[in-house]
């Protein structure tokens, strides 16, 4: 998936059936195999790029997409009198986001390297340079890159499986805890005010 990062923030919108912060539940589910920028050499050198709103800001904050991840970094909005409950979901919400991020990077990396090494090794066996007389990049056909890309997928099984089901019981824990956020927040709105959750 390539994304063109450009230096503007967007505000999350809202929700009406799922409340405000619900988009976040949804924003990791594409599958992001590929990286638009140049790996580096370890994958423990990722550093998120870092953006600010403004203090008066009352939304969550998303910001360009990262070069190795291609994930957006997010802001989460916390509300002056946030509630021990509330927290547990900004917190909750920041990690899921931040092993998913962890997650992306070390695959897509792990995925252009290998990729890489299969184009080089095609090209050797046909005989052909990485780059032809004008100095152009080689590729090769659809028909042999499909070899790889199944060949990866098969190897990467287990771990993608791991991946998809820890992705969900985070989730499915994020999306009941929203729910008794807004629960509560209904029910203080009703009371008019009331003790924090």
């Amino acid at each position: 998936m390539n994304v063109s990062a450009t230096g503007t923030l967007l505000v999350r919108s809202q929700c009406p059936y799922h409340g405000r912060n619900a988009p976040s539940l949804i924003i990791f589910t594409c599958s992001r195999l590929h990286s638009t920028g140049q790996a580096p050499k370890q994958a423990n050198q990722t550093k998120r790029a870092s953006f600010s709103p403004s203090s008066s800001s009352k939304h969550d904050w998303i910001g360009p997409a990262d070069r190795l991840s291609n994930l957006r970094p997010i802001i989460y909005h916390i509300p002056e009198n946030e509630t021990p409950l509330e927290r547990r979901l900004r917190h909750l919400r920041q990690e899921t986001e931040d092993w998913n991020h962890q997650f992306w990077t070390n695959q897509n990396i792990t995925f252009n390297k290998q990729k890489e090494e299969y184009v080089l090794t095609q090209l050797k066996a046909k005989g052909q340079e990485e780059r032809d007389d004008k100095g152009k990049k080689r590729t090769l056909s659809s028909e042999d890159m499909a070899v790889f890309y199944k060949h990866f997928l098969d190897k990467n099984f287990k771990r993608h499986a791991d991946y998809n089901r820890e992705w969900y019981r985070r989730n499915f824990t994020i999306t009941l805890l929203m729910a008794r956020v807004a629960l509560l927040r209904t029910w203080r709105r009703l009371r008019g005010g009331g003790p924090a959750v």
